[in-house]
Formats: structure tokens, C-alpha cells, sequence
């Protein structure tokens, strides 16, 4: 039986497509908290034969499996679908198809909740990972090099004034409840060495593995999920991808590839500043990945993305943080 809400998604795709047939196929997901869900439609518009609903209806009682169902993190998921809305409305188009994104075919906000109408990319981009193999990373951060690339310097107006999820002016309860220590010390340190970086960007800020849909020969990719998307230093987007997707020991044996590949793509999408963008952002890795970890320790301490390799970057950036605090 169809739902109501079913029933005002068919029309809001009808009416966006001006299609004579649509009806739903699946549910695909539940968005993170209960607020949403995605719906995969067929319609008989050619070239759009399924399409894709993201159905937004924020929901302040909703639970969270950590116990973090706070009014701040109620006002935050919400504006992360308002800057969702607005990036596909207005940035979305710019991107290449290095950065493939989903082509933004109709959007409709309402009271409580919005409706976005995006394409399917279950035709070209069919493969969904939770981990990947080292040699399968590169494409990642291919993608990530060219969307860092194109927005450099952009001011990201009407998107978030820091991006990234975990960043910490939208997390002081986390912060709150670190246990008392150097990294809780240092936490406006990184943080406002983030901020303050020459060279700053769009940030995906969520740019871990599963929001990554890979072609069959797993040569090409899109990006999907910007709700929090905003102003920041690229390496916040590249340590939350490594930590997604590898393990600690391929972590620890291979950052120095892994950054050369990521840098490499960025040189040759900046070949005029690539190699001040480049010093810049490689002294910032340790300081991304510190800044990571400092989310974690306030929201999930026994979290697995804690591991020695983690805690020896942290290391890394708390003595950058001292002996800059000593001079």
C-alpha cells in the first residue's frame, strides 16, 4: 500500500519530470536519526528511468544511538539539510566529472521537511564499500583532489562557515565530555589552526567510504550526502576517508602513498599553486587527524578508529601544539 507521504513524493516527481508514471521501488535507507528516508522511484521520463527522493522531516524526539539526542544536535542536523538543500541548488552544477555529484532534478521545501529529487547513479556508479584495498583508495582521493581544486578560495556562501560534521564549535558537549588531558587542552588549538590555514576550501565533511559509489571496475566515483558541506582545509576530508575505509596497519605503512597520490591529483589540478597549497596542507595531516580523534574521544572513547597509529598523529600535533605555545 502506498503512504501518504509516498503519495506526495509520486506527485513532487511527477510534477518535477512531467511524468505520466512513477511509483516507488524501494526504500533504500533511514537517514541518520530517523529524519528521513531515501525512496528509489521508476518513472517513464527517458534518461531518468529511476531516480532517486531524499525525504528530509526533521524530528526532535528522534533517539540517537549514542544518547546524543540533544537540542543542539536537533538545531544541527536540521541546518545540515538546509545547507544540503542549498548546495545542490547552487554549487552542485559546478562540479566536473572528476568530482561526479548527483545531477539536483528538483527540490521542494516544506514546513517541516524538504524533498530533494536527485539522479540514480545505481546505473553507473552500482558499487557501494564499507573498506577498500590500499590500491583502491587512489580514485577517492582523486575525487577529493579535484573538489578541493575547484573550490579553492571559494567563499561557500549560504553553505557551512566551517565544514566538517565533527569540527568543534558544533560539538561542545563532546568536548565537555573528554576525560581531562592534553588533547582536551589543545582542542581550540587545532581547531583554530584549521581555520586559520592560508589555503581553504569546500570540504566534502563527510567523506567517508559508504558515501562513495564506485563503478563496476572501480575506476570511477561520485560523491553523495553534503550536509555538511563548508569552508575548511582539505586534509580534514582525506584523514576521515583513510579512517573510513583502512586499516590501522595500512594506515601506518602507507600514509606517505596515500598522500603523495591525493597531492599528485592536486598538482595537476592546480598546477600554478599546488606546491604552496601542498607544504601548507601536509603540515596540517597530523592536526586534522588530531582534531578527528578529539571528536571521537568525547562521542565514542572506546570508538575502533582509536587506535596507536591515531594516538601517534595526535602525539604529533600536541607537540606542534606546545613548542607553539613555547615560542
Amino acid at each position: 500500500m502506498v503512504t501518504a507521504m509516498q503519495e506526495r513524493v509520486i506527485e513532487f516527481v511527477k510534477e518535477s519530470l512531467n511524468a505520466s508514471q512513477v511509483a516507488v521501488d524501494e526504500q533504500l535507507q533511514a537517514l541518520w536519526g530517523a529524519q528521513g528516508f531515501l525512496l528509489r522511484l521508476s518513472t517513464d521520463v527517458p534518461g531518468h528511468e529511476t531516480v532517486i527522493v531524499k525525504c528530509i522531516a526533521p524530528r526532535s524526539d528522534s533517539s540517537h544511538p549514542r544518547g546524543w539526542n540533544t537540542s543542539r544536535s536537533f538545531q544541527r542536523k536540521t541546518h545540515s539539510y538546509e545547507v544540503e538543500c542549498h548546495w545542490y541548488e547552487h554549487f552542485a552544477q559546478r562540479c566536473t566529472p572528476g568530482c561526479k555529484v548527483p545531477q539536483l532534478l528538483g527540490i521542494q521545501r516544506e514546513e517541516h521537511g524538504s524533498l530533494i529529487l536527485l539522479e540514480d547513479l545505481a546505473t553507473e556508479y552500482p558499487v557501494l564499500r564499507n573498506r577498500l584495498m590500499v590500491s583502491e583508495v587512489a580514485v577517492c582521493l582523486r575525487w577529493l583532489a579535484e573538489f578541493h581544486a575547484l573550490f579553492l578560495d571559494d567563499a561557500g556562501e549560504g553553505l557551512w562557515s566551517q565544514g566538517c560534521y565533527w569540527h568543534l564549535e558544533t560539538r561542545p558537549d563532546e568536548w565537555q565530555a573528554m576525560a581531562e588531558g592534553p588533547l582536551k587542552q589543545a582542542a581550540s588549538w587545532l581547531d583554530e589552526r584549521l581555520q586559520k590555514a592560508r589555503f581553504r576550501t569546500l570540504v566534502h565533511g563527510d567523506a567517508k567510504v559508504a558515501n562513495f559509489c564506485f563503478s563496476d571496475d572501480m575506476a570511477s566515483v561520485s560523491a553523495v550526502d553534503f550536509q555538511y558541506v563548508g569552508k575548511g582545509c582539505g586534509m580534514s576530508d582525506v584523514v576521515y576517508l583513510l579512517g573510513s575505509c583502512l586499516s590501522e596497519a595500512d594506515c601506518r605503512q602507507h600514509e606517505q602513498a596515500l598522500l603523495d597520490s591525493y597531492f599528485l591529483h592536486l598538482s595537476v589540478c592546480l598546477p600554478t599553486s599546488a606546491s604552496a597549497v601542498e607544504a601548507e596542507w601536509r603540515s596540517l595531516f597530523a592536526i586534522a587527524w588530531a582534531d578527528f580523534h578529539r571528536f571521537l574521544m568525547g562521542w565514542m572513547p572506546e570508538h575502533d578508529k582509536i587506535n596507536p597509529y591515531t594516538e601517534t598523529l595526535v602525539g604529533q600535533a600536541l607537540a606542534l601544539s606546545s613548542s607553539s605555545s613555547n615560542d
